[in-house]
């Protein structure tokens, strides 16, 4: 039994760790973005690619994992800290959430995911969709004010914005 762990701890050096490792690196500009984004501290970027790209893979045993950052998530934590008050609070959340999911996964209930329907789930991706060509769509025709959807939207119809815009080429 003893040579057996050990045979897995060298695997783990070989092969889970530099996997992990690779994964922490190319994830980590993504995991900063979306802290950034979120209005969560820096640091939490830095820390969330650590546990996803290197704890992760220690601690699942799993052959194949691919754990990271979800962009998705983003609306999702901004949104939560802006209900709850505070970031504080938001990882007190998180944490419960997690210690339930753990308690899940002990009970063996992971089938309780089926009773969601996928319409929900479309309808978050969708909504993040939106979200995400809703910020292009300024830049995209050439305005890179913060205020489009304020203000700037009939600003972009009037002749002063069309002729300054004619004469920029």
């Amino acid at each position: 039994m003893k040579k057996r762990i050990r045979y897995y701890k060298l695997l783990w050096l070989k092969y889970d760790l530099p996997a992990g490792l690779s994964v922490f690196l190319v994830a980590l500009p993504l995991c900063m973005g979306i802290a950034l984004a979120s209005g969560a501290p820096l640091y939490s970027g830095l820390l969330s690619g650590i546990i996803g790209g290197l704890i992760v893979s220690l601690v699942s045993g799993s052959q194949l994992a691919v754990s990271g950052p979800a962009a998705g998530l983003t609306t999702v934590v901004a949104a939560s800290i802006i209900s709850l008050g505070n970031y504080q609070l938001f990882l007190l959340a998180v944490m419960v959430a997690g210690l339930f999911q753990l308690t899940l996964g002990l009970l063996k209930l992971g089938g309780i995911a089926n009773y969601f329907p996928s319409a929900v789930i479309k309808g978050m991706l969708a909504a993040i969709g939106i979200i995400l060509i809703s910020k292009q769509i300024p830049l995209a025709i050439g305005y890179d004010q913060p205020d489009f959807w304020t203000s700037g939207l009939t600003q972009l119809f009037s002749d002063s914005h069309f002729f300054l815009e004619l004469q920029r080429f």
